[in-house]
């Protein structure tokens, strides 16, 4: 989870977006390789694109969300036009049954989502779903899914999801291993890096950004949690010519739980959306908790959902995804 702290994590980057339609079945199409172009986010024909989608949740824990329905219901019935498949990468918290212990089924899973995302005309991002430094772990994991899909132009890798108490010095040198290692297979992709502290000091990072195009850096916030302080370090990093993705969200505390904070979400999307910032909210999943959007009597084929079994979040996510999108 984003922004939270560790023992809580497992509760949970001209013409803007041509092809993005204001209907609930339709978003981005075709998908087209993405650039990074200064501050914004460009498709192959040179236009503005901004992305907006749920996020699902850890793997290991709500696995039975990454099937195909879930992804066709982002489509159609949320209006997104990308998805996050967050793949656990060690234990953490009640998170267990990650990549480490499990590697089969954490691809299995993965390659679901990316399958449904290409043939629902989606993109998707590829999310190496980790609080720690597990270089080996992520070499194999970034092998495997570029060999098996190159350059396929619907996916986004995200490589390290949430560096906690990091160097930014540290989390460059990782960066620097695994960004030529995707690039091997997938030389046009684009490629989402990690900041310090949860993905909050982007302003640091800004100071000293890695030396390769097209990449992305996460900006992750909570609403109730993370007001002006946290904005300031985003408007910094923009001014220093970072180019951002908020590639995990919520509205309520950094817990993942607590009430919504409602007038600091709506000023956290007018920055996202005075800059054109794709965000990605947090999560698919049926805890209870708030961030958790869902009931457990959730079927797992999310066309089925019902208005009921959506929460107070998920029901905010939505909105927020196609009024995004619709604008776009």
């Amino acid at each position: 989870m984003g922004a939270a702290v560790m023992a809580s994590v497992a509760g949970c980057g001209g013409k803007k977006a041509a092809d993005v339609t204001t209907t609930e079945t339709d978003s981005v199409t075709p998908v087209s390789h993405l650039q990074v172009d200064g501050l914004l986010l460009k498709n192959a024909a040179g236009d503005t694109v901004v992305l907006n989608g749920p996020s699902l949740g850890w793997h290991s824990n709500w696995g039975r969300f990454y099937n195909d329905s879930t992804v066709m219901a982002f489509k159609q019935k949320w209006g997104a036009n990308i998805t996050r498949a967050a793949i656990g990468a060690h234990t953490s918290g009640d998170v267990v049954s990650c990549y480490d212990a499990d590697s089969a089924d954490a691809m299995t899973k993965l390659f679901t989502v990316i399958d449904a995302a290409i043939a629902n005309d989606m993109y998707v991002i590829c999310d190496w779903h980790s609080h720690e430094n597990r270089l080996d772990d992520a070499r194999k994991f970034f092998a495997a899914v570029t060999g098996k899909y190159g350059d396929t132009p619907n996916i986004l890798y995200e490589i390290w999801n949430e560096p906690t108490e990091v160097e930014w010095q540290e989390i460059k040198d990782y960066a620097n291993e695994i960004i030529p290692l995707i690039r091997q297979k997938a030389p046009n992709s684009v490629i989402i890096v990690g900041t310090p502290k949860w993905d909050q000091d982007v302003d640091i990072a800004s100071e000293s950004p890695l030396e390769f195009d097209n990449l992305l850096y996460s900006l992750h916030f909570y609403a109730a949690s993370h007001g002006d302080e946290y904005r300031a370090k985003a408007e910094k990093a923009i001014a220093n010519g970072l180019p951002l993705i908020i590639s995990e969200c919520g509205s309520m505390e950094n817990t993942g739980d607590g009430p919504i904070g409602y007038e600091s979400w709506d000023k956290w999307v007018k920055l996202a959306d005075d800059n054109h910032l794709s965000m990605l909210m947090w999560d698919i999943a049926d805890k209870d908790e708030t961030c958790s959007m869902v009931t457990p009597d959730a079927s797992d084929n999310a066309m089925e959902w019902t208005d009921g079994q959506l929460k107070e979040w998920a029901k905010l996510a939505m909105k927020t995804v196609k009024t995004r999108n619709s604008a776009n």
